[in-house]
């Protein structure tokens, strides 16, 4: 059982997969327009950084969890 005291939604490797791309993907994208005015003159190793300890939590905790729900009840109903 996951914290909130409900079953972890099971959703195969793949799945699983696509729905972090689709969580990180725009993340980055959108951050990284949003982050250009101040990360632009820092070293890129810094830069990424920057942009990755923003990204991954985000998308760890926020986005990713709200995506396995959805992709659950999706695909619960199909079958």
């Amino acid at each position: 059982m996951s914290e909130s005291g409900m079953a972890a939604p099971q959703v195969s490797k793949h799945v699983r997969a696509l729905i972090i791309w689709i969580a990180v993907y725009p993340t980055i994208t959108v951050l990284m327009l949003a982050l250009r005015p101040w990360v632009s003159d820092l070293p890129l190793p810094l830069a990424t950084l920057v942009l990755t300890g923003v990204v991954v939590p985000v998308a760890a905790y926020g986005i990713i969890p709200v995506l396995l729900r959805v992709a659950a009840s999706i695909l619960g109903r199909s079958q």
